[in-house]
């Protein structure tokens, strides 16, 4: 495959931030299937742990996985190499997915465990996987409680791992505004569970 430049003026090359991998495959995958495929396999398994987290059922983030690729090749000619970057341009597509479908449906989707909450404990310690479990359930329902901005951006930071610029340009804030959501959801996060455990 032909490496994917940037179009612009010797001048302004200087001055433009550098472009990343993902970003020449984005713009290769206009015209080269295989460019869109390789970033399908590089970001199938963040978008699915964020769409898990937003969705009450594996089946609707699998569904809502194949809508997001679908609408971002549908709509890789308009990518530009600006901003956040690719994977946050993707996490904005599936967000607006998640969103398209909780209105389809009429109730607010109930996030599911964020990371690897979901871990199975060993199975020759039925008390140790009974105790996480219930922690794992504890966490899930606080998280659940959050604000769904805060809830929103605490999935993105740590289902999908992407940094609060690309949160912000997500959700539509500051780099800023994202990181004090973040730190507030994870104060607020930390404060509910001191009060449950006492």
């Amino acid at each position: 495959m032909e490496a994917t430049t940037v179009s612009g003026s010797a001048d302004d090359s200087d001055a433009a931030s550098p472009v990343t991998d993902d970003e020449r495959l984005a713009l290769g995958a206009r015209s080269d299937p295989t460019a869109f495929a390789t970033l399908y396999g590089r970001h199938r398994e963040p978008v699915f742990r964020y769409l898990r987290a937003r969705c009450t059922t594996d089946d609707d983030a699998l569904d809502l996985n194949a809508v997001t690729f679908e609408r971002a090749l549908v709509a890789i000619a308009r990518y530009r190499p600006l901003g956040a970057g690719f994977s946050a341009w993707l996490l904005r597509i599936a967000r607006n997915a998640a969103i398209d479908l909780g209105r389809q449906n009429r109730t607010r989707p109930v996030p599911a465990p964020l990371g690897d909450a979901e871990a199975q404990p060993a199975q020759d310690d039925p008390e140790a996987a009974a105790i996480i479990s219930e922690e794992h359930r504890r966490l899930r329902a606080l998280v659940r409680a959050l604000p769904e901005p805060q809830r929103d951006a605490v999935a993105l930071r740590y289902s999908a791992g992407l940094t609060a610029r690309q949160i912000g340009a997500v959700i539509g804030k500051s780099e800023e505004a994202t990181q004090k959501l973040i730190t507030r959801a994870l104060s607020d996060l930390k404060e509910a569970y001191g009060h449950e455990r006492r």
